[in-house]
């Protein structure tokens, strides 16, 4: 009910205007506009895709994403945005449709803004792009793991966004007043969208990056926080994290809070110019996570934290997209991307992804775009197989 009431809000602010004026000036003369600037979009996102994984072969049609939003300014200085997301995980996250965006932004000033709300975390250069421009079949699995999209802790999928306070600017404006410095930092509750804290603990993420040309980013991130679950968990030592057994010789189940730590660090690269993109980025953690995934609707959740896949996690991207064509505005692409994830910080157990792929974009609204994976997954008894993937992706 409280997302309809939402998505009710946002269809009615489309025609919130407020005037105020003195009885010497005429209403058409003299104005405050409370609202204005409405944007009213969003995007849908059509998937197939094909694996062979041995005993785990798969093929078949899916909604990657559908999106709408609102967006608006107030009072001349501040930027607003609220969108809603009406597909996802729901054995997760609840029944659809949910809040991802709720921010607004004071903009007043390039060198120093102040957002508050929720939204898109201020770590690595990949999370905050849009789906569709991000270039592939999906974020790298560094990003989905380490940046709160399906992240290793166990908070529910948050799509890289948490509840918070950040701000942000450009600095040094060259003689074409390009900036040449940006800086991001923010305070958030570090579990996930649409949650409250659950220690009393907040995570601080921020970035530096320098861009000494156009088109051009070079910079780092830094993480520090925690995650918190309260639920039903197995005692254990401390040093040995073996279950403690009472004088019955069974193990001991109590019901309270746990909380895991995150110490993360990315470093990463980007370069775009005449179509080309160059981009990469490194992405380290220390901090355990929990055995499961936060579930919305379970009446109680499970506590225990899964030290048997470590306290360290790290992965590594690169990616080429090159320009081939452009006919009256239709332009095609090559690319290609090496990915890889080792969730326990060891390379025996590292996730690679070899691939190859082409787009099509056939209006700045409309793009095609077709991959082959070849995977290497060294935590399975058969570690390669073949995927495929072709999708659509359509802005409005």
């Amino acid at each position: 009910m409280k997302q309809k009431a939402m998505f009710a809000l946002l269809l009615a602010a489309t025609t919130l205007q407020v005037s105020a004026q003195t009885g010497e000036t005429p209403v058409e003369e003299k104005k405050l506009t409370l609202v204005s600037d409405l944007k009213l979009s969003g995007y849908l996102i059509s998937q197939y895709q094909w694996v062979d994984q041995k005993d785990a072969e798969s093929n078949g049609f899916n909604i990657r994403m559908a999106r709408i939003s609102l967006e608006g300014r107030a009072l001349t200085d501040f930027y607003w945005k609220a969108q809603i997301q009406f597909n996802g995980n729901t054995a997760t996250l609840g029944a659809s449709p949910r809040v991802v965006d709720v921010f607004a932004e004071w903009q007043k000033f390039k060198p120093f803004r102040v957002k508050l709300g929720q939204f898109k975390r201020p770590f690595t250069f990949e999370n905050p792009l849009h789906p569709i421009d991000q270039g592939f079949m999906s974020f790298g699995q560094s990003v989905l793991k380490l940046s709160g999209f399906s992240d290793r802790t166990g908070e529910a999928p948050s799509n890289g966004r948490d509840i918070g306070l950040q701000i942000q600017g450009d600095l040094f404006p060259n003689s074409n007043d390009r900036p040449l410095v940006h800086y991001q930092v923010g305070v958030f509750n570090g579990q996930g969208i649409n949650m409250r804290d659950a220690d009393q603990r907040k995570d601080v993420i921020g970035g530096l990056w320098v861009m000494p040309v156009k088109g051009m980013r070079i910079g780092a991130f830094g993480w520090t926080g925690s995650y918190a679950r309260k639920g039903s968990y197995t005692l254990v030592d401390p040093d040995t994290h073996q279950p403690i057994l009472d004088i019955d010789g069974k193990e001991q189940t109590v019901k309270g809070k746990q909380t895991v730590e995150k110490r993360r660090f990315a470093l990463s690269g980007e370069y775009v110019t005449k179509g080309w993109t160059f981009r990469s980025e490194y992405i380290y953690s220390k901090g355990y996570g929990f055995k499961t995934t936060y579930n919305t609707k379970a009446d109680e959740q499970d506590a225990n934290i899964n030290y048997a896949a470590g306290d360290k996690a790290y992965g590594f991207y690169g990616l080429i997209i090159a320009p081939v064509a452009d006919f009256n505005g239709k332009k095609l692409h090559v690319k290609a991307r090496f990915d890889q994830y080792c969730p326990n910080g060891k390379s025996n157990t590292a996730k690679t992804f070899y691939e190859l792929g082409v787009d099509c974009e056939l209006s700045r609204r409309l793009k095609l775009s077709a991959e082959y994976a070849r995977v290497n997954d060294k935590s399975l008894k058969t570690p390669n197989y073949n995927l495929i993937d072709f999708q659509v992706g359509l802005k409005f």
